[in-house]
């Protein structure tokens, strides 16, 4: 909206030619997310206590969660203000594909909300059945694989798989896009809610995800970029930069209440919307695969309760103490504190691999 107020002023006073440029709206954007969230975050906090809208802890958890009862949960909603309001600020809203990562972003964020809210009419920690959060998230993922595959049959975005580390390689997946774009969104949204379990896990490891899909997302966009590294060229890809920006200003913004001890929870608001905000970065800028590497925290963690549940199933024995894997070391004895600093630098270490692959062609 801004954007395109200062970009008709351009003409009669050069000045406002800054807005033109992708970093700088991105700037703008990020600290847009972070001062929204710094001051709605106290707000939001209280208003949530107000409501009695306080987080349900799982009996079966670690003993060390029960004081946890009560504190403030759904705080997702401050980090979908923090990221749609800049967006929509500073994107060019001509650009096609920006809607797709706002739809995305929201719609998962609602079945999140939803799974929330039923957990506090019935005061559980259950929400949604599984079965209706899968079929939900399904649906939402389908309306993006269409979405982009209506922009494919224009000639404005493509359905070739870009696989890490071979440039030659890009096979045209057609209609099998479709199943593919619900797969990562999916599989995305489940990981970033499996990994919200400690004060400001899940938060940080998001935020380091960010930063390198937002700095994928500019090079994709931009034409002479993209060939040196010998990336996919996606035209107007370089505006979902300007929504990474927003992403990490809420991120950074929300987490300053969130780290331990936690003042407000996400909720499944949060982490639904946030798995689908850094899937479908990944989906637009032709990096779905990359983000197993880069997502390699939340790899983890997934696979963790995959092992768990299997290993159970099949054997009727546990691997691990606790799934997912951050309860496994509360039970041996780390703190709270210790393990998401680790887990961050792992995450960290990760994002960097995923960088790496860019030049590794």
């Amino acid at each position: 909206m801004l954007y395109q107020l200062f970009h008709a002023l351009t003409p009669r006073l050069t000045l406002f030619n800054v807005f033109n440029y992708i970093t700088f709206r991105t700037a703008l954007a990020t600290l847009t997310a972070l001062v929204l969230a710094f001051s709605l975050g106290p707000w939001m906090i209280r208003r949530l206590r107000a409501l009695s809208v306080g987080q349900f802890i799982r009996p079966e958890g670690p003993s060390a969660h029960a004081g946890k009862a009560g504190t403030p949960t759904m705080g997702g909603v401050l980090i979908l203000v923090a990221i749609l309001v800049p967006t929509l600020l500073w994107v060019d809203l001509r650009n096609p594909l920006v809607p797709v990562l706002m739809f995305s972003t929201a719609g998962f964020g609602l079945i999140g909300c939803a799974d929330d809210l039923l957990k506090l009419r019935y005061a559980h920690h259950h929400g949604l059945g599984a079965r209706s959060k899968l079929l939900l998230q399904v649906l939402i993922g389908s309306a993006v694989g269409l979405w982009l595959m209506r922009y494919a049959a224009q000639g404005i975005f493509n359905t070739h798989l870009t696989v890490p580390f071979f440039k030659q390689i890009e096979p045209e997946l057609g209609w099998f896009y479709l199943p593919f774009v619900v797969l990562v969104l999916v599989c995305s949204a489940n990981a970033v809610n499996l990994t919200d379990g400690l004060d400001g896990l899940a938060m940080g490891a998001v935020l380091i995800a960010a930063l390198p899909f937002t700095v994928i997302a500019y090079l994709a966009g931009n034409a002479i970029a993209a060939e040196y590294l010998l990336i996919p060229n996606i035209k107007g890809v370089g505006e979902a930069t300007i929504f990474g920006g927003a992403l990490i200003g809420a991120s950074l913004g929300f987490l300053w209440f969130n780290f331990y001890p936690a003042e407000v929870f996400m909720g499944d608001t949060g982490s639904m919307s946030l798995g689908a905000a850094i899937g479908t970065l990944a989906i637009l800028a032709k990096q779905e695969l990359l983000l197993v590497i880069v997502g390699g925290l939340f790899v983890i963690e997934t696979a963790s309760v995959i092992l768990q549940v299997g290993s159970f199933k099949l054997r009727g024995k546990r691997i691990f103490r606790m799934s997912p894997l951050h309860h496994h070391f509360e039970l041996v004895g780390w703190s709270e504190p210790k393990i998401v600093i680790r887990f961050w630098i792992l995450a960290i270490i990760f994002a960097l691999m995923g960088l790496a692959t860019l030049k590794l062609r």
